[in-house]
C-alpha cells in the first residue's frame, strides 16, 4: 500500500519529524492541508485509488472545512505505518477510541456495516473478515458496533494476530533448525564418502 518514499519518515512516534513533513506539504503555510495538497501527497506514497483518496480526506475532514489540520494528518499516517509493518491489529487495539471515532462517519456513537466496509481497506480486512467480525461481535443484532462491541473486537483480532505471528515465527525456526540438520548431514556424508575414497585408493 506504501511506497518507498514514506519510509524514510521518521518512526511515528516521531511528532517533531512527522510535524515538519507535515510543514513541507503545508505550501500555503495555513497549518493545514487542503483535498488537493492531501490527495497528491497520498498519490505519491501509496498505491490508493483516487476514489479511496477522496472518501479518506472525507473521513479526517468531519467538521466539512475542506482541510485537515496536522492532528488528522498525524493519525493517517499512523494508520498507513501501521498498515506498511502488519500492524493493523495491534494500532486498531492500541487506539481504539480514535479509530471508532473515524469510522463513525454519522456522529452516532456507533459504526455501520456500509460505513466500517466502505473504510476496511485502510485496515487490510477482507470482506469474508468483515461479515464474521459483525456476525460475532455485534451482540445487538442491529448490524451496527457500539464502542464496547467494538474495542472488544480489536482485542480479540490483537490476540489473534499475536497468535499468527508466534506460529510464523515457530515455523520460520523449524525451518531453520531443519535447514541446519540437513546441512550438518550434508556435511557428515561429504566427510564419509572423502574417508571411503581415500581407504579405496590406498588399497
Amino acid at each position: 500500500m506504501i511506497g518507498s518514499e514514506l519510509i524514510a519518515v521518521p518512526a511515528w512516534r516521531n511528532v517533531k519529524a512527522l510535524l515538519e513533513y507535515f510543514q513541507l506539504l503545508d505550501v500555503h503555510r495555513k497549518n493545514t492541508l487542503n483535498d488537493v495538497l492531501f490527495y497528491h501527497f497520498l498519490r505519491y506514497v501509496t498505491n490508493l485509488k483516487s476514489k479511496q483518496i477522496r472518501m479518506v480526506f472525507d473521513m479526517l475532514d468531519w467538521n466539512a472545512v475542506g482541510e485537515i489540520g496536522f492532528e488528522e494528518f498525524y493519525l493517517l499516517v499512523c494508520i498507513l505505518l501501521s498498515h506498511q509493518n502488519y500492524l493493523e491489529e495491534q494500532f486498531m487495539y492500541c487506539h481504539s477510541r480514535h479509530v471508532f471515532r473515524l469510522l463513525d462517519i454519522n456522529g452516532e456513537q456507533r459504526i455501520s456495516t456500509s460505513n466500517f466496509n466502505t473504510y476496511r481497506f485502510l485496515f487490510n480486512i477482507k470482506r469474508e473478515q468483515l461479515r464474521e467480525f459483525f456476525h460475532d461481535f455485534n451482540t445487538t443484532g442491529d448490524r451496527h458496533l457500539n464502542y464496547k462491541e467494538f474495542k472488544i473486537y480489536t482485542i480479540f483480532a490483537n490476540e489473534k494476530s499475536k497468535e499468527k505471528q508466534r506460529m510464523e515465527r515457530e515455523k520460520e525456526e523449524k525451518r531453520k533448525r531443519l535447514k541446519s540438520q540437513l546441512k550438518e548431514l550434508m556435511y557428515q556424508v561429504g566427510v564419509s564418502q572423502r574417508f571411503l575414497k581415500n581407504n579405496v585408493e590406498h588399497e
